[in-house]
């Protein structure tokens, strides 16, 4: 019999050999390997195929090698304590990944439920609220769900640091302040993004990820990343969606994994690579982009390596990376689009148009 100590610790005596699970949760995999052939017990809290232990026992082993008794998850206890609504609850688990996973969330109104590392990691939730602006986030704290040493405790972010908690723990978060509430729709402002001014403008942006068009469970290249903005928004569009950033310098790559991080998308990889030749051992993606590091080798690399049906969209400022596209869409087909953008600026007294650098965007189906 497998499982941590707080839940062996609950058990009557037993004829059963029991093992202490390591921590990571990973850690216990290979000793579970050793067990092979034999009837094997795994001790986990609540439903396991809700942010627990189940999906990972089944991907190694296969789901016929188990039988899983489920018991009632800490999110089920948490909304039936509070009186929450689970259908309209956003349910995260947070004890094993970052914090930054809350930001594109924090919005008021927004009711929240997060499984915890431990006590300590309560703190921290407090403490990322208040630096983003939702320090009046309403915060329920609830250990020990369903258990002896059961207690919730209703405070605010202001006063966390005069409480102490223990794991098991979640929190359960309505949220409040004045923070920058981050769009649903492509085309985040551009002040979100540390950037030395290579980055693909808002509006231009927005009207990529439309051509782009994320689908559930896709993947992104996005050569020449710049900021990532891309990339981020991308990902930001649905919670299956997954990018590679390709940047050849290393303070933009850097730049790129920390506006990443910030607007909570840890799950986008940041690849500091020159192109072509960064392009050789990368996941298949459905999509690609190419803002930055345009070029006949570029897109050479890109139509060899990439499946058929990758959708294909590359933007272009100068009138070089121009007539390289002009001439593919020439022999490969798709469309080619002039994006002319203008903005009202100070003309002495009054008003005037000041235009920005039109980009020709090409995409294609390839």
């Amino acid at each position: 019999m497998f499982g941590p100590p707080r839940h062996l610790s609950l058990l009557p005596e037993l004829t059963a050999e029991m093992r202490e699970w390591p921590v990571p949760f990973s850690d216990g995999l290979p000793l579970l390997d050793g067990f092979k052939g034999r009837r094997v017990v795994v001790l986990a809290s609540g439903d396991p195929f809700w942010f627990g232990a189940g999906s990972t026992l089944a991907r190694r082993y296969g789901s016929h090698a188990l039988r899983v008794l489920p018991a009632p998850s800490t999110y089920s206890l948490a909304a039936a304590r509070l009186g929450w609504p689970l259908e309209t609850t956003l349910c995260l688990g947070l004890h094993a990944a970052p914090l930054s996973r809350l930001r594109p969330h924090l919005a008021p109104g927004q009711r929240v439920l997060c499984l915890m590392r431990d006590g300590a990691a309560v703190q921290e939730v407090g403490q990322y609220l208040a630096a983003t602006g939702f320090g009046e986030t309403r915060v329920t704290v609830l250990e020990a769900l369903g258990g002896a040493r059961e207690r919730i405790t209703a405070t605010t972010v202001t006063e966390l640091g005069t409480h102490s908690f223990q794991h098991p723990v979640a929190v359960a978060l309505e949220i409040a302040g004045d923070g920058e509430v981050l769009p649903h729709t492509p085309g985040l402002p551009d002040a979100l993004y540390e950037h030395d001014g290579q980055i693909t403008k808002r509006h231009v942006r927005a009207l990529t990820l439309s051509t782009l068009a994320p689908r559930f469970g896709e993947h992104l290249w996005d050569i020449g990343g710049g900021a990532g903005s891309v990339a981020i928004e991308w990902c930001l569009a649905h919670p299956s969606t997954t990018a590679t950033v390709i940047e050849a310098d290393v303070t933009r790559a850097a730049r790129i994994r920390r506006n990443a991080d910030r607007l909570g998308v840890d799950r986008l990889v940041v690849q500091h690579a020159q192109t072509p030749q960064g392009l050789s051992d990368l996941s298949p993606p459905a999509a690609v982009f190419i803002g930055g590091g345009l070029s006949e080798a570029v897109l050479t690399e890109v139509t060899m390596r990439v499946p058929p049906g990758t959708r294909l969209v590359a933007n272009a400022v100068t009138l070089d990376s121009e007539t390289l596209l002009v001439a593919w869409q020439s022999e490969r087909g798709g469309a080619l689009t002039r994006i002319a953008l203008f903005s009202a600026e100070p003309l002495g007294a009054r008003l005037g148009w000041k235009a920005a650098y039109p980009v020709v965007q090409w995409s294609v189906v390839l």
